[in-house]
């Protein structure tokens, strides 16, 4: 067997963040040991929803928990992605991590309150409630993909930008059929408002992440 020599760098930050989010995931086990549970059994049932998760509960510590290693696992990956596409290391990583983690809070923060606002002028606050908490709860489970993929390309395997492009097209196809599982759930209620429906999908699914990708492609 052939092994592939490697350059290792200084990356004991990066470690530092890996082992702070397996700490948060492990504190939040701890704290809500049942909800946790069903938690992770959410791609097999939706008990998590029906017995736990209730709409008017997206500021619940236990979300807050979670958010905490989504902002600083899809902010290593896409630290990680800009420096496989630049070719090299970047003269001040750790600034550039910051800005990274602080550009994703605040988009996805931005587009909750708006999604929030949105729901509350049109009059489906309470839809727009489950779908937000709905869409939370399955992006936190997705985030411990990029968990696994963290690991992966920075300790295991040599990163290419074809490997990043394939794991970013895995985590959307999932990330597309949790959100039409939750149209599914709510098609009685979309229906109705098909016209608002549709609009947010253009203006608040669609078009932020078409910016995203131009901004990183």
């Amino acid at each position: 067997m052939d092994y592939v020599a490697r350059t290792w760098e200084n990356i004991d930050w990066v470690t530092l963040i890996l082992v702070g989010c397996l700490l948060c995931y492990t504190l939040t086990k701890y704290l809500y040991p049942k909800r946790f549970q069903e938690f992770v059994l959410l791609p097999i049932t939706n008990k998590y929803f029906l017995v736990l998760g209730k709409g008017n509960e997206i500021k619940h510590p236990f979300n807050i928990l979670l958010f905490i290693p989504q902002v600083l696992l899809v902010s290593l990956f896409f630290y990680l992605f800009l420096k496989v596409k630049q070719g090299g290391d970047f003269e001040n990583p750790l600034l550039l991590f910051v800005q990274i983690c602080t550009g994703y809070a605040v988009f996805v923060l931005s587009k909750f309150m708006i999604e929030k606002l949105i729901g509350t002028i049109f009059n489906f606050e309470t839809l727009s409630n489950r779908y937000l908490y709905q869409k939370l709860s399955y992006r936190n489970l997705l985030t411990v993909l990029f968990f696994i993929g963290n690991l992966l390309f920075y300790y295991v395997v040599e990163p290419s930008a074809i490997a990043l492009l394939i794991f970013i097209g895995i985590i959307a196809l999932l990330n597309g059929i949790t959100l039409f599982y939750s149209y599914k759930t709510n098609r009685t209620v979309i229906f109705n408002q098909l016209f608002y429906f549709i609009l947010y999908l253009c203006a608040l699914e669609i078009s932020p992440y078409i910016i995203l990708y131009k901004v990183f492609v």
